[in-house]
């Protein structure tokens, strides 16, 4: 008897914690939905003027438009956009009207036109702003002699082009022939939902092997009998 108090006792806790981790997940699924949406609504708000002194959190997705000089100086990211292939962010410095110098994102070529000539000089640009984390202790330091970066380090790359560690993604036409990769929430992550699986699926397969213990001691008995 002793047995089987402690198997129901072991069990229900077992199942009580795994389902309130699933339902804990379902909370946070809830809630980074929210944090997902706001920051949409924040990505493809009205542009504005570039701040004075761009924060990296709370500027982070920052809508702007500016108006300036595209420099020919360029620094290639070596990326894969899905059903493209592989190829190159490139990374150009652009000078506001005002004087300031910042990086801008112009877009994705693919790894045949790495080197071909663009676009440069004076437009207007809309884009946001953003600090991407691609960073790791995996990621290889950038090539420098064969201009090949394979993360966009905001620091680094404004310190190699001499701008301000401000990066301006564009999402409006940069170039012809080069596709703009705006921000968007893809990349944020948002797990919950799978985790959530997860801890209700292991708090099934716990109530029945409690179950199955529970009957294999109470068969135990009644073979002796």
């Amino acid at each position: 008897m002793a047995r089987v108090v402690f198997l129901v006792f072991f069990g229900m806790t077992g199942c009580a914690i795994l389902v309130w981790l699933g339902t804990w997940q379902i909370q946070r699924l809830g809630w980074k939905q929210e944090v997902l949406t706001e920051i949409d609504s924040q990505i493809s708000a009205e542009p504005v003027a570039l701040p004075v002194a761009p924060d990296p959190d709370a500027d982070k997705y920052l809508p702007v438009e500016v108006s300036g000089t595209v420099s020919d100086t360029e620094l290639h990211v070596l990326v894969s956009v899905k059903h493209v292939g592989p190829g190159y962010r490139i990374i150009a410095p652009f000078q506001t009207e005002d004087g300031r110098l910042i990086l801008l994102d112009r877009g994705f070529v693919p790894t045949e036109e790495k080197n071909k000539a663009r676009q440069t000089g004076p437009m207007t640009v809309i884009g946001n702003l953003h600090w991407p984390d691609e960073i790791d202790s995996y990621t290889p330091e950038p090539d420098v002699a064969a201009n090949t970066w394979f993360a966009r380090d905001v620091p680094g790359m404004a310190a190699a082009l001499g701008t301000e560690p401000v990066l301006l993604i564009a999402r409006s036409q940069t170039d012809p022939n080069m596709t703009p990769l705006p921000v968007d929430t893809v990349g944020v992550p948002n797990d919950h939902l799978q985790y959530a699986i997860t801890w209700f699926s292991l708090a099934l397969i716990w109530a029945a092997m409690t179950a199955y213990f529970l009957w294999r001691t109470r068969a135990k008995p009644e073979s002796r009998g």
